[in-house]
Formats: C-alpha cells, sequence, structure tokens
C-alpha cells in the first residue's frame, strides 16, 4: 500500500508547468539545481549493536539506542548531471539557506544562470533571503505547490541517502554522523547520472483529474 495527497495548491497547474518546463527544455547556459533541506537528522547509537547479515540469518537491529544530537543536510542537485552540493548545518533558519546560498554561489560557474527549485517553506521568502536574492540576479527561484514535493527530484536523494546510509547507521556524535553524510554525497558524485523527466505538464495534469475524480467517487459511494 502507497500513500499520497493530492495538492489542493490554487497555483498548482501554473507551478507544475513551470517546473517540468524546466525539466523537459534545460534553458541554455543556465543550470537547473533542485534544492531543499533535510532537517532534524539524528546522529542514533544503537545499544546494543545489531546481529549482522549471514546465511540463513536476516541482519537485525535492535530498537533501542541513545541519542547523541541532530544535523540538517542541505542539498542541491544538479539536474543536468546529478551532481549534488551538500552541506550540513545545525539550523534550518533563513540564515543557514543563505549560507547554503553562498555555497552554491561559490560552487557554481559564474557565467551560468541558475534556476532553483525549491518548495514553499517560509525561510526560502524571508525578508533578508529576497534582499540577498536581489543583489544576485542570476539566481532564479521556482517554488513548488503545496503537497507537492515529488515535483523536487532532490527528494528522491533524500530517499536514497536515508535508506543506505543513514536508517541503519550507528553514529556516537554529529561529527562522525556528517562525515558519513558528506562520504555518501562524494561516493554518489562519482557515479552520478543526469535527471531523466519524461512526463509532461499535461500528462500529469490529466493523471491528477482521473485520481481527483476517482476519489469523489468514492466519497460519494461512502456518504450515499
Amino acid at each position: 500500500m502507497r500513500g499520497f495527497k493530492i495538492s489542493c495548491d490554487p497555483k498548482f497547474a501554473e507551478m507544475l508547468e513551470d517546473i517540468a518546463g524546466l525539466y523537459m527544455t534545460p534553458r541554455e547556459h543556465a543550470l537547473v539545481l533542485c534544492c531543499d533541506e533535510k532537517i532534524r537528522v539524528q546522529a542514533l547509537h544503537r545499544t546494543p549493536p545489531g546481529l549482522l547479515l549471514k546465511k540463513d540469518r536476516a541482519q537485525t537491529m535492535t530498537h533501542h539506542y541513545k541519542r547523541h544530537g541532530t544535523t540538517t543536510l542541505f542539498a542541491a542537485m544538479n539536474v543536468l548531471d546529478g551532481t549534488v552540493i551538500g552541506q550540513c548545518q545545525s539550523r534550518h533558519t533563513h540564515a543557514e539557506w543563505l549560507k547554503f546560498r553562498r555555497r552554491i554561489d561559490r560552487e557554481t560557474p559564474k557565467d551560468e544562470a541558475l534556476h532553483l527549485i525549491a518548495d514553499n517553506y517560509a525561510t526560502h521568502k524571508y525578508p533578508k533571503v529576497q534582499q540577498w536574492l536581489a543583489k544576485h540576479p542570476r539566481f532564479h527561484m521556482h517554488f513548488t505547490p503545496t503537497s507537492a514535493s515529488w515535483l523536487n527530484r532532490v527528494e528522491r536523494f533524500f530517499r536514497d541517502i536515508t535508506t543506505a546510509r543513514l536508517r541503519r547507521g550507528a553514529f556516537t556524535s554529529v561529527a562522525e554522523l556528517e562525515a558519513a553524510i558528506h562520504e555518501y554525497v562524494a561516493h554518489h558524485n562519482a557515479k552520478s547520472k543526469p535527471l531523466i523527466w519524461t512526463k509532461s505538464a499535461r500528462d500529469i495534469l490529466q493523471k491528477v483529474i482521473r485520481a481527483n475524480s476517482r476519489l469523489s467517487s468514492k466519497q460519494n459511494e461512502i456518504l450515499h
């Protein structure tokens, strides 16, 4: 069983068309970066350690653990080649978001326009963030609709790092956790591939309309 949520954003179609267009028709002399933050990643130390995988026995993982703090992973995925700029920070306010913007500014070619895809989180629209954007005109923001995080392809990277490195990891400190995250980012970048987007905005809208229609029919059946 898979859960899902349909966006009720009044600008859903407009935002979808904008972002799908960036994926399917990249702009000349520009980079498209999918940006987000994975907040409150916990440094958990399993106590006692689980049993390792061996023949005729599954790997085990205890539910008992000790917390050693948290970090927030800021990430920007380049649609062109799939590489990720990653940065761990202790908080996730507008100040950290600005710090990450400056990191992106340093690590991307200066002659390229930057189109950043991000969610509508309040820190992304904070006045100081807007002031910084006004002084850095090569940055262009494209926001995803509410309840439509699947439009931001960096979410897939967050899923992969959680599954492959974080969920079964054991970390005795935040520093150890952050080192593991940076190691994973480097490993990912060494074998990254371009992001391929095949569905047009029209195709997605038609699918959403069909889903809404089926849900409405089910709700009417329940009510009557």
